[in-house]
């Protein structure tokens, strides 16, 4: 990994861990958003990562004692950064790291936004059971033959004026098209930040992580979405309530 030019000392990404209790037997990748082009070191305090920290607590509240580490991914710089695609290879580290603390055991990424296009770029990689994209930032011409052998569950607030809810049903289309597994989610009556329905987006993430992990059956409503695939799209409105499992926000 090389620093931009100018730059003299070369940043390092790092990670958040919330340990297993007992052995680690699956991990669940959180990755953050950010900004479209900035060479800023990426900070704890930046609001795309405050955003994702009760998310990765409530899954490690929930899982740890599954054998669940649960890793917030820190990147080097704010930026997707064009060409440079600066969080992929931050991204590709941390699936390094997880194999090399714990061996090959099975990852979920589970990413919002410009996380989201990450968790997609880095879907190829072995370790990966599952991708969990929350209101991903997604544009026509970005591959995704990487995940004809992957399993994908694309969520978007059909209020989001951030990001476009019809760009992400497009690109799940284009999974299934290169032979993936995927479904796309619409959280009817919430934005980008994801506040108004956070028990919608809760029950999303926790429901299809722990199921494409083994750690938990996947929830019918979510096994039945990722069956019929995008042509039938699901819908998760205010007033739904599918399935028991109630959620937290952190």
């Amino acid at each position: 990994m090389t620093a931009p030019a100018g730059e003299t000392t070369a940043l390092a990404p790092s990670v958040d861990v919330r340990p297993a209790t007992g052995a680690t037997t699956a991990v669940a990748l959180v990755l953050a958003g950010g900004k479209a082009s900035s060479y800023a070191p990426s900070e704890t305090g930046h609001l795309a990562v405050a955003r994702m920290r009760p998310f990765a607590a409530l899954l490690h509240r929930r899982g740890r004692r599954r054998g669940l580490a649960v890793w917030l991914v820190r990147y080097r710089y704010r930026g997707w950064n064009g060409a440079d695609r600066s969080p992929v290879a931050d991204t590709r580290w941390a699936l390094d790291e997880v194999r090399r603390r714990h061996g090959d055991v099975p990852v979920a990424l589970v990413g919002h936004s410009m996380g989201g296009r990450t968790a997609f770029a880095v879907g190829d990689d072995p370790s990966v059971r599952g991708i969990c994209a929350l209101a991903p930032w997604v544009e026509d011409g970005d591959p995704a033959d990487q995940l004809a052998a992957a399993t994908v569950l694309i969520a978007h607030g059909n209020l989001d004026v951030v990001t476009s809810p019809r760009a992400s049903r497009r690109y799940a289309d284009r999974i299934i098209a290169a032979g993936g597994t995927a479904g796309y989610l619409v959280v009817t009556g919430d934005m980008h930040a994801m506040v108004f329905r956070w028990r919608r987006w809760n029950r999303i993430t926790v429901g299809f992580t722990f199921g494409v992990l083994g750690l938990a059956p996947m929830p019918r409503w979510l096994d039945r979405l990722l069956q019929r695939g995008p042509t039938e799209v699901g819908r998760l409105a205010a007033g739904d309530q599918p399935g028991n499992d109630s959620g937290e926000h952190g």
